[in-house]
Parts: C-alpha cells; structure tokens; sequence
C-alpha cells in the first residue's frame, strides 16, 4: 500500500527531528506551509518554548494584496531575520518540516540568509 501525501511528509518530518535540535543561542526555525498561508517559528528545544513567530497573517505582510505565495513567503523570511536579529539571534538550525526544499519553503530560506540569518 502506496503511502499519502500526508504520511509521506510525517516520515520525512520525523527523520529530520531525529538530527535537528534547537538551543536559546541557536534555535530551531521550523516551517509550516499551507495552501494559502506560511509561518515561522524559531523554537528552543531545550527548554519547549517558541522565542519568535510570523506569518503572512502578520498586519504588514497581509496588507500587500496581490502578491504571489513566493513573494509572500520571502517577505516571512525577511521579516523573521529582523526581528531574531533584533533578539540578538544570529544562527539558527533550519527544519523544513517535512516540507520540500522548493518553492515557498526555498524562498523563504533564502530570504531568512539576505536577512542576515546563517544556517
């Protein structure tokens, strides 16, 4: 029996987390992607909490109507690399969440490193 999309994606997301922990110096950033929407965490695994988050829900990303979900996304990078960098969080380890490194998900990686974050 063929595996769905969904369990497909749950695998990959286990194996990735089996290797990938995040620290308060060096956080996780996980993302998550769906259909319309894109967020991002960067999580401190060691103590279970979440130091920052965004998404296109956020008031100065929604407001830009007519973007493409690419440009959406990097936006989310962008603004995810200033505000850690704000923090003082420099280096972060990245967690795709099971997700391919394509699309959404490179555009806001590559968004995240002209920001000023290094993973």
């Amino acid at each position: 029996m063929s595996l769905t999309k969904k369990d497909r994606r749950d695998r990959i997301k286990h194996r990735i987390r089996k290797v990938i922990t995040g620290s308060a110096g060096q956080p996780r950033m996980t993302v998550f992607r769906s259909n319309k929407q894109i967020s991002v965490q960067l999580i401190d695994d060691l103590n279970g909490a979440t130091i920052l988050s965004t998404s296109s829900l956020c008031k100065d990303i929604s407001e830009n109507k007519g973007i493409k979900k690419i440009e959406q996304a990097a936006l989310v990078g962008k603004k995810i690399a200033a505000l850690a960098l704000e923090k003082g969080i420099s280096t972060v380890v990245f967690d795709r969440n099971g997700y391919l490194y394509h699309g959404r998900v490179k555009s806001l990686a590559d968004a995240a490193r002209e920001g000023g974050l290094k993973f």
